[in-house]
């Protein structure tokens, strides 16, 4: 008897999955995540507050404890508040409720890759928007794209990974107001907004269309964790809880989301080193024959090189330094992207830029 394999969607088959090479060297600066453990505090007190917990039962629904103690830290109701495994899961959950078969997602490129995975993966149409030299949106050419092709979600990446770039409060909240008209949504991806100057969840009300996604991978040094959240209007975060899988959050999950708001003091401290230490790799990057950094308000500069860029990384990485390779990428050819690391793995990367550098810049 011949058998016959079950075949994925027809929009599915051509579809690459989301990789980010892991590879162990001395210095990996190619992931943004914090350089830094949690405060060893941290850790026995979250270890203590499992020891008490009823395995055998299933974690709360609701998330109320996470809920409430992170929406009191951003003064916001519990009831704006939406928790998930990583932001990339609250992004598909908000996916699977205002994306899906028939509508459009409109995003900016070059921007993070899985808004346009995750939309496709929801049976999403995918609009591409441009954005300006300087990798900034153009508010009126957005609008304009908007008012085009009517998306049902609009993605604004603010820090925009991997440029960096920050979105002025006048350009989101125009388009907050262009999408409101239109009856859309608009998600602002914060994942590093930690590191910039204002935040989007300022903005947030019952009377906008707006989705603000946070992730506590970054500055709370819980990459390992999964742990994300979108602070938006209540009306909105009861459609999106329809979506979510029952018991999605796991108890250490939970309780780890709340301990480490009472971390918050240590996680200021260390953004603060990490904006001064991005600083000086910005100063050298920008002082660098060969290099064309970019303004950055994340926890990663992204740099075009005056020559070979992958044979750049290349060498890079055989002196035991990763970072992520975009030379490829379209709109952003040449470009290489470095987290900022402690200040040992960035002058790690710097030393090793020096002594590559000449040999691919042309």
């Amino acid at each position: 008897m011949t058998r016959t394999r079950p075949l994925p969607r027809d929009d599915l088959r051509a579809l690459d999955g989301y990789h980010s090479p892991q590879v162990e060297v001395d210095t990996r600066l190619n992931t943004n995540e914090s350089p830094y453990a949690p405060p060893a505090a941290f850790v026995e007190r979250w270890l203590d507050a499992l020891r008490t917990v009823e395995w055998n039962r299933y974690p709360d629904r609701a998330a109320t404890d996470l809920r409430t103690s992170l929406g009191a830290f951003l003064g916001q109701p519990a009831g704006r508040l939406l928790c998930a495994n990583g932001s990339n899961e609250v992004l598909q959950t908000l996916l699977l409720t205002y994306g899906g078969a028939g509508r459009r997602a409109l995003m900016f490129e070059p921007t993070y890759a899985l808004h346009a995975q995750i939309a496709r993966g929801t049976g999403t149409d995918v609009v591409a928007g441009e954005r300006r030299a300087d990798y900034a949106i153009d508010p009126d050419d957005a609008i304009e794209t908007m008012e085009r092709t009517r998306p049902s979600v609009v993605f604004v990446c603010s820090p925009n990974n991997p440029t960096g770039t920050v979105e002025s409060r006048d350009t989101v909240e125009r388009l907050a107001d262009a999408a409101a008209n239109l009856g859309t949504l608009l998600v602002v991806d914060e994942a590093y907004g930690e590191f910039a100057q204002w935040s989007a969840l300022e903005l947030v009300s019952e009377d906008l269309p707006l989705a603000v996604v946070r992730t506590y991978s970054k500055v709370w040094s819980l990459a390992g964790v999964r742990l994300g959240f979108a602070v938006a209007p209540t009306w909105m975060i009861a459609q999106l809880e329809k979506v979510l899988l029952p018991y999605n959050l796991s108890v250490p999950t939970q309780v780890a989301g709340a301990i480490a708001l009472d971390f918050s003091s240590e996680m200021e401290q260390r953004v603060a080193g990490l904006v001064e230490e991005r600083g000086r790799l910005f100063a050298t990057l920008a002082a660098t024959d060969g290099i064309e950094v970019c303004p950055s308000g994340a926890n990663f500069l992204m740099f075009r090189v005056g020559g070979d860029a992958h044979e750049l990384w290349k060498r890079l990485l055989a002196r035991n330094v990763l970072v992520r390779d975009f030379s490829s990428w379209p709109r952003i050819e040449g470009c290489l992207r470095v987290t900022v690391g402690t200040p040992e793995e960035n002058d790690a990367f710097l030393a090793a830029l020096d002594e590559t550098l000449p040999e691919v810049v042309t």
